[in-house]
């Protein structure tokens, strides 16, 4: 397996869709994980989405929004909050800061912010800090069975 593979390259590479892996170093000080990638990789941080693991009453569902915006935890419902870390992390198979959308170890219900689609190519998490999965949005979507809403 290649250094730079993970379960998130994985899947993408199973499917057969385009991408690029790009990588950084990672600054262990970082508080904004998806910030510090649009930096380190010089990106309009709008192309860069964090992935975000919420609760929705008693079911967990993956958020894929831009860096620089907030998810508008009401447009998920009464009871949306963000998971406890360490129950994203077991459930998705990632550590957080590194919590891709693609290869989790249980496929969960996903919500992409719309916008997503104005751009030609997204940068996500590609499975670990320091690491981003660059690919078509149609193909993020595809890829992750989401559905695209408006989320910020």
């Amino acid at each position: 397996m290649p250094a730079r593979e993970t379960p998130a390259t994985r899947a993408a590479r199973t499917a057969g869709v385009a991408f690029t892996v790009h990588e950084y170093r990672h600054d262990e000080r970082a508080d904004s994980y998806a910030l510090e990638a649009a930096t380190a990789l010089e990106l309009d941080p709008e192309r860069v989405f964090k992935t975000l693991v919420v609760t929705v009453g008693d079911r967990l569902v993956v958020c894929i929004v831009p860096a620089a915006e907030q998810l508008d935890l009401r447009s998920l419902g009464k009871r949306a909050a963000l998971a406890p870390t360490q129950r994203a992390e077991s459930v998705t198979g990632y550590v957080a800061g590194g919590i891709s959308p693609l290869g989790q170890r249980r496929q969960l219900d996903t919500l992409v912010d719309e916008s997503a689609l104005a751009h030609d190519t997204v940068f996500v998490s590609a499975g670990r800090r320091g690491l981003e999965i660059e690919l078509a949005p149609g193909d993020l979507v595809a890829l992750t069975g989401a559905a695209v809403k408006r989320l910020t």
